[in-house]
């Protein structure tokens, strides 16, 4: 028994916000940030969303593409590191903004690998209980609210948004195929918001500080992503006995322009053989896989029988990817 995606949703909000706007106000320029990042417009949250706002969005948007009401649910896992608040979960406030009586609720923190942790869990649950059918998994971020949007270093990367699908019971050759997961918290430095926490609570000196800022090493994630993201996909087709031109699409997280390309290059994709939405989105975090699978879904990327790879990583640092074959189980 596996599992399958019955549906996809995902949520953007409406303020753009563009490289062009960001160029000048750090007085940069439009086109520096777009040959660092290729990001070109990203989406800002309104000040009443929160992340549970946009989480409810796109779960809304999956149940209808999957023609499930939300008392069909038996799990919700919200996959994000910028929660509403430090308690309770963000999922147990989108629980109860659907009406998803019955579903145990629940937050994963794996950074921007965060959506994968969260559907090998849900996938997890879903096989080892039979009594369970369904897992809405969502991956939702809003990066600005914790941006120094003076540094030109991290700014310019991130957006706002979340991705949803909606995860069922199959017996047939669609669904999961394979998954790995990791992580190497000796470089949990590299990505950080220092301030907030029980190490170093929330007061006037962490503000004074900026401790309270996303804060990266951006030289050195790039150099574990063009290491690490390699190897994921080189574990997914071993462990699917696949090869990579037995791949349709690859659905990777949508770090940076520049590291996806570079990803193309090292793997030796065909340009149809990834999809992209970092262009007009940026880096969405926990919502940057889901958004893209939903993106390329709805413009027709993604048929029956397809073999996809989801692939990420993030702050921790941690790594995963997922590697499933398209359909809806009969």
């Amino acid at each position: 028994m596996s599992t399958a995606i019955l549906g996809t949703g995902s949520y953007l909000p409406e303020k753009v916000l563009t490289s062009a706007e960001l160029g000048d106000r750090l007085g940069v320029g439009e086109q520096w940030i777009v040959d660092r990042t290729h990001i070109r417009e990203r989406r800002v949250a309104a000040a009443d969303e929160a992340t549970s706002d946009l989480a409810t969005a796109a779960a809304r948007r999956a149940l209808r593409a999957a023609g499930l009401d939300a008392n069909d649910l038996d799990f919700l896992i919200v996959a994000t590191s910028t929660p509403d608040q430090p308690i309770p979960a963000t999922a147990c406030t989108v629980q109860a903004n659907i009406g998803a009586n019955r579903a145990a609720a629940f937050d994963v923190d794996a950074v921007c690998t965060g959506f994968i942790y969260a559907l090998v869990t849900a996938h997890g649950l879903l096989c080892a209980d039979s009594a369970s059918r369904t897992a809405l998994v969502i991956g939702a971020d809003t990066y600005s609210r914790v941006l120094n949007y003076d540094d030109r270093r991290t700014c310019v990367l991130f957006g706002d948004g979340a991705g949803a699908v909606v995860l069922g019971r199959s017996r047939d050759r669609q669904g999961v195929l394979a998954s790995t997961l990791g992580s190497d918290g000796t470089l949990a430095d590299l990505v950080q918001i220092p301030g907030g926490g029980s190490r170093r609570p929330a007061g006037v000196d962490t503000l004074e500080a900026g401790q309270h800022f996303f804060a990266m090493r951006g030289k050195e994630v790039r150099q574990f992503a063009d290491r690490i993201l390699p190897e994921v996909v080189g574990r997914l087709l071993k462990s699917a006995e696949l090869d990579l031109g037995d791949v349709d699409l690859v659905v990777p997280h949508q770090a940076n322009g520049v590291i996806l390309q570079e990803l193309c290059e090292i793997l030796e994709l065909r340009p149809e053989q990834m999809h992209r939405t970092v262009d007009r989105y940026g880096n969405t975090g926990a919502a940057s896989v889901p958004i893209t699978l939903d993106d390329a879904v709805r413009a027709g990327r993604v048929a029956d029988g397809d073999v996809l790879l989801m692939v990420a990583l993030g702050g921790g640092m941690t790594w995963g990817g997922a590697a499933l074959r398209w359909g809806v189980p009969a």
